[in-house]
């Protein structure tokens, strides 16, 4: 019997993916753990591998196509003794599996899609909009979750195109709609298109494109990935609802850059300053674990490990790799970790379990010159540590000028969970060790 090929859950939160590209053809013959596609979450691209042996009988879902739902069926497998006949009673459920399937999370809007086609036999509590259609009269397929969130945030679907299979619009659309401006009810599509995203918007003026078309500016529009549009809404609203407050320290570098200097010429692990910054940081943690704590609505979660989230750059935005446990992993350990991390954080091949569920985070920025700065919490963390530049500053010792290699680091608090005196004294145990590092070795 023909195998369904289903979009793969690559973490626990996800409900959705961009099916990045196919690397086998229809009339493929596949191995068991042959790479089948690439799969792009908002983190990272994975690989999907066959499970079992046959025949790539048909591909359902092009390479490209992005706000695919977890467990919506991608392709077919036919085994080895069969042939494409098997396929002549069993291609229309594979492709309304297609065209149907959503995360779980959905299950209960399907119900009321149900309820379009067969008028309940007695009223139903929550009232359900019938299929939308065009303008031509044609019905316009979109996922139960589509339709429910156009609903919501009063947009036309007719409005709209799909990305999801055979023009089916999605999550992702919707998502990208609301951004835009696009499809607002009551609004022309030319208007709606041209519309700010939000009210605000609105409010203050044309935004960054309207602007550029105005003035006639030569630019070009990059459509967001997926990495860069959860970037983008996760720092909104941990801006926007989790109250920050900072906390700034001076730290003298000089006596940890000699000791840097003395290990790496006595050993093959080359230790950098960010390895010692992480080091310190989880034994601050370690030394004041109030700080290592999120807020919930449940109450404060207060964490036994310091894994540290580290921010690294990489050419679709921020992702941040998690040295865990850090409190027990020497210096050579974290570097060795924090290198291969990095490493396949930049090519996107980092596991999920790799960049989700850090405690702590780490930015650092002084390999760029900047002096200091003031980072954004990284939900659901309770704290963020951003490290500037090691640079020789005047300093006063003993009542007399002296030169000092001085790095600036800001602590970002979120005041629900942590406390100016609790932050103010971790900084105060981070400082200790980043001055005095052989107490890290202890």
């Amino acid at each position: 019997m023909p195998i369904n090929i289903l979009m793969p859950a690559l973490s626990p939160t996800m409900t959705e993916g961009t099916l990045s590209r196919w690397l086998v053809n229809e009339g493929d013959t596949v191995n068991s753990g042959d790479v089948l596609a690439e799969i792009e979450t908002d983190k990272a691209t994975m690989e999907v591998e066959a499970v079992e042996e046959g025949t790539i009988a048909k591909i359902l879902v092009p390479g490209g196509t992005e706000g695919v739902a977890v467990n919506q069926t991608i392709a077919v497998l036919l085994e080895e003794d069969e042939d494409a006949s098997a396929l002549e009673n069993f291609s229309s459920e594979t492709e309304a599996s297609a065209a149907k399937a959503e995360p779980k999370q959905e299950e209960a809007a399907s119900a009321a899609s149900t309820a379009e086609k067969t008028p309940p036999s007695t009223p139903p509590s929550t009232p359900t909009a019938p299929a939308p259609v065009s303008a031509s009269g044609d019905r316009i397929f979109a996922s139960p979750l589509a339709r429910r969130m156009a609903s919501q945030e009063s947009l036309e679907l007719s409005a709209l195109k799909g990305s999801g299979p055979h023009g089916r619009i999605v999550k992702a659309d919707i998502l990208s709609a609301l951004e835009q401006g696009i499809g607002k009810a009551g609004a022309s599509t030319e208007t709606s298109a041209a519309a700010p995203a939000k009210a605000a918007s609105a409010a203050s003026g044309p935004n960054a494109r309207e602007l550029a078309d105005m003035l006639g500016m030569e630019y070009e529009l990059e459509p967001l990935s997926s990495m860069r549009r959860v970037i983008a809404n996760r720092l909104s609203e941990s801006k926007q609802t989790v109250p920050h407050f900072y906390l700034s320290v001076d730290c003298e570098m000089d006596k940890l850059l000699a000791f840097r200097k003395e290990l790496n010429a006595s050993g093959d692990v080359k230790i950098s300053v960010n390895d010692f910054v992480i080091r310190a940081a989880a034994l601050a943690l370690k030394k004041v674990p109030a700080a290592n704590a999120s807020f919930s609505d449940e109450g404060i979660l207060s964490y036994k490990n310091a894994d540290i989230s580290v921010a690294v750059a990489t050419p679709s935005g921020l992702i941040t790799p998690i040295i865990k446990a850090a409190q027990n992993k020497g210096l050579g350990v974290i570097s060795g970790e924090m290198k291969d991390l990095a490493g396949r954080a930049r090519d996107g091949k980092l596991k999920p379990e790799e960049y989700q569920g850090g405690t702590f985070s780490i930015s650092n920025l002084g390999m760029f010159g900047i002096k200091d700065f003031s980072a954004i919490i990284n939900p659901p963390q309770g704290c963020i540590l951003a490290v500037g530049a090691g640079e020789q500053r005047p300093v006063v010792k003993d009542g007399a000028l002296a030169i000092a290699t001085v790095m600036t680091c800001t602590l970002s608090v979120d005041h629900r969970v942590v406390d100016g005196a609790v932050g103010a004294e971790y900084m105060a145990a981070f400082k200790a060790l980043i001055q005095e590092p052989l107490s890290m070795l202890l």
